[in-house]
């Protein structure tokens, strides 16, 4: 029999999937495998994501496991977009977009000013300047003149350079190193990586694996929520399905006020006996919980919060959660914080998480 739900009871779940009610976050690693990467293209709220979710939150943790201990890594996976993901799901990802290979399409390339024949010689390029070494923007783009002997790339390179390094990480050829002197630096996972594997995974494994790890967090879901969230709608229907097809004997169909799902049977009982959530929760922008969802879920994200959260140039604001729904909007301004609320919110409840993230705060 096909267990209902309602909307209410799985956004409550997924808050306590995702560490957020209760705080129950341990290392930073582990909130971020829970969560299926944090999104880090602004450095400051992807530490708030972790942090906000962290029982005891450290600071400078990131930094260590991203520099000293590798077990996080920083590069473009889901949707192109950068972020921190677990050093040993990174192969995970590899295998999935690099199978995509979207840079091939000629509408790919006429958007982003480049031959086919330039893009293959980077490709090649890249991994062999990369061999061993620690390299600034400026000197992989010597680096790649260098081994191609062709002063032309230099104009690809630096007119298109975050479109043109974002297959070279989805092909795992390419990650983000330890800063030098305030500058980005690159490195090639295998060089990087602890226990880099020597066989790349294939795309039908990686695909489960980030499958599943979706659905722990996210769930339930289906083929097209999942793509939404890996790859802005863009994969094939029937290699995603593909995937749910084999996955099925671990999962567990459901229905959300009506909508067939399916989620990890082992969450089911856990799922089931969820209660809606009365809390209120302050998450950063680019949160996780608000991107991994479809921007149409209306009892996630009311239409009259939509403008506020997803901003003009992709931004995605600092939203205020009652009761699992966005209740509006919240900023730092000189040390303190100010909100924008599209509904009621408890006062007591708001102010006591209003300090005790105003304290996570740099």
């Amino acid at each position: 029999m096909t267990i209902s739900l309602t909307w209410p009871q799985v956004l409550a779940w997924r808050l306590k999937r995702q560490f957020v009610d209760p705080v129950t976050g341990p290392d930073a690693v582990s909130v971020v495998r829970r969560l299926t990467g944090v999104q880090a293209q602004v450095a400051s709220s992807a530490e708030l994501a972790v942090a906000v979710r962290q029982a005891d939150p450290r600071p400078g943790e990131i930094d260590g496991a991203l520099w000293r201990e590798r077990t996080l890594v920083k590069t473009w996976t889901a949707r192109g977009t950068l972020h921190l993901v677990p050093a040993d799901e990174l192969p995970s990802y590899t295998a999935v977009l690099g199978a995509f290979r979207n840079w091939d399409k000629g509408s790919w390339q006429r958007g982003h000013g480049v031959t086919a024949a330039e893009v293959a010689a980077i490709l090649d390029a890249v991994p062999k300047a990369l061999d061993g070494r620690t390299l600034t923007r400026e000197e992989l783009v010597e680096g790649v003149i260098e081994v191609t002997g062709d002063a032309h790339l230099r104009e690809a390179l630096t007119s298109g350079w975050g479109a043109l390094l974002k297959p070279l990480s989805f092909l795992g050829e390419l990650c983000y190193g330890p800063p030098r002197d305030g500058r980005v630096t690159f490195v090639s996972p295998r060089d990087w990586v602890p226990g880099w594997p020597a066989e790349p995974l294939s795309a039908e494994e990686g695909g489960m694996r980030l499958v599943r790890s979706f659905l722990g967090a996210h769930g339930p879901g289906t083929p097209e929520t999942f793509d939404a969230w890996l790859y802005r709608g863009a994969a094939r229907k029937a290699i995603l399905r593909g995937w749910f097809r084999d996955l099925a004997p671990e999962l567990a169909e459901v229905e959300v006020e009506g909508r067939p799902m399916v989620l990890l049977a082992e969450h089911l009982d856990d799922l089931a006996a969820t209660t809606p959530s009365t809390g209120v929760h302050l998450l950063p922008g680019f949160d996780q919980y608000i991107l991994a969802a479809p921007r149409d879920l209306e009892p996630l994200l009311p239409k009259e919060a939509r403008p506020r959260v997803s901003r003009a140039a992709g931004w995605i604001s600092p939203v205020v959660v009652h009761r699992g729904r966005v209740a509006g909007v919240w900023e730092a301004k000189n040390g303190e914080l100010a909100f924008d609320l599209l509904e009621d919110v408890p006062a007591d409840a708001l102010a006591a998480e209003a300090r005790r993230v105003a304290a996570l705060l740099p």
